[in-house]
């Protein structure tokens, strides 16, 4: 491996060799560049690996307009990066290194044979052939003065790069090298970040010491999520989510992860409710209910006339006590709208993604920052976020795709003919 004492000062340096930093290296070497990625750790990829590890989910079929609104307040910006690399380029580009896709019964995309690990090193293989030099165990540690300056294990080193991209990752995961330690490295600098925070992720719930321990782990499926916007209009949601120790999580609360933060930093909490019987009417529920009991329990009696069992049945009991039990219409209210009160999201470390970030006001359009001209962000580490189906790796190959044509293009522009 070529080193940075003796390697010629690279036109670009990529810092990061995550999704992100790898596209925009492979955009700008196509387009003649010399292409250096520096990564923290041993090997390039390692959130991409981990991630696939149960399918790796490339993309979503969903047509674009639709796609783009997954990101929220930023579809408007994130658009802009998708329709120059949308998910059909998504799966030309993994055409391109030998790995067919196919779309899954709920849309999303895979690779055929579901593995990360080979599209990694058909990419990685790819990027070596064509000329891009790799340092791993490079950890970016700021400036010294106008050049870049790494902690390896040999010690400090420091570079001059013509541009520079950084897709340093957010702040989840960060046994695998996005620890968001960036964020004040650039503050520092006068760029504008936001507050990294944790997305696609649980909530805290205060459950009885009963329910944590005999339930953490039971999934509760099929559900419907019941919850009020900032606007106090009504949104419902179908899916499945688990009971931790700690509260809730599972893919239903991920989808909702922002609208429930969004709502504890209004209130001090979120409130959520659940259908537990998902196509029995209120007024079924409470006529079923209200069949004499005689001397079953209310456990049978749940079983028998509304189909709750297990930890959906335990979850009653969490909300009602002995009396209210007994009364069938408040149990019937309560199977059809039970009340979850959660206190606050699960740490930045164990989310799935992360929220906040560079914000893109203090970029241009091509995601070069104001404050710094030569120096481009991409990936995880700008002020956005999606949820799981494909959306978030999408998105960071194409704001990498983004900043490699930008870099390209600054340097051309810059640079002395």
């Amino acid at each position: 491996m070529t080193s940075p004492s003796t390697a010629p000062s690279p036109h670009l340096a990529v810092i990061g060799g995550g999704p992100a930093g790898l596209m925009a290296a492979e955009v700008a070497r196509a387009a003649g560049l010399e292409v250096d990625v520096y990564e923290a750790k041993g090997s390039v990829g390692r959130k991409f690996l981990i991630a696939g590890k149960g399918g790796l989910n490339l993309t979503h079929s969903e047509p674009l307009p639709a796609f783009i609104q997954r990101f929220r307040e930023r579809s408007s910006e994130v658009g802009v990066w998708l329709r120059d690399f949308d998910a059909d380029a998504v799966r030309e580009w993994a055409r391109g290194l030998g790995v067919e896709t196919f779309i899954g019964s709920s849309g999303r995309v895979f690779p055929s044979d579901l593995k990360a690990a080979p599209l990694l090193r058909g990419w990685v293989r790819r990027l070596r052939e064509s000329g891009v030099r790799f340092h791993v165990h490079h950890r970016w540690s700021g400036w010294h003065g106008e050049q870049l300056r790494f902690d390896t294990p040999a010690g400090e080193t420091s570079l001059r790069a013509d541009a520079v991209v950084l897709a340093l990752g957010g702040g989840s995961w960060p046994q695998l090298g996005s620890d968001g330690a960036w964020q004040a490295l650039l503050a520092e600098r006068g760029v504008d970040v936001a507050s990294l925070q944790p997305a696609n992720c649980g909530f805290d719930i205060d459950w009885s010491e009963h329910l944590a321990l005999r339930h953490a782990g039971a999934p509760l499926k099929p559900v419907v999520a019941h919850w009020r916007d900032a606007d106090g209009r009504e949104h419902e949601l179908q899916g499945e989510c688990v009971i931790s120790a700690d509260g809730i999580e599972g893919s239903l609360i991920y989808a909702l992860s922002a609208e429930l933060r969004q709502a504890i930093a209004r209130n001090g909490h979120a409130t959520l409710q659940l259908d537990l019987a998902p196509g029995r009417s209120l007024e079924r529920l409470q006529q079923e209910l209200s069949k004499p009991r005689g001397h079953r329990s209310v456990s049978e009696h749940l079983r028998r006339h509304a189909g709750i069992t297990g930890v959906k049945a335990a979850l009653i009991y969490e909300v009602l006590d002995k009396t209210q039990l007994d009364n069938p219409v408040l149990l019937a209210r309560t199977i059809h709208r039970l009340p979850l009160t959660l206190k606050r999201a699960r740490p930045l470390a164990e989310a799935i993604s992360s929220a906040g970030g560079v914000r893109l006001e203090a970029m241009n359009d091509r995601l070069m920052l104001n404050a710094l001209p030569g120096v481009f962000c991409a990936g995880e580490m700008l002020d956005w976020e999606a949820p799981t189906g494909g959306y978030l790796l999408t998105a960071c190959l194409a704001s990498g795709h983004r900043v490699g044509e930008g870099a390209v293009a600054w340097l051309k522009a810059s640079m002395p003919a």
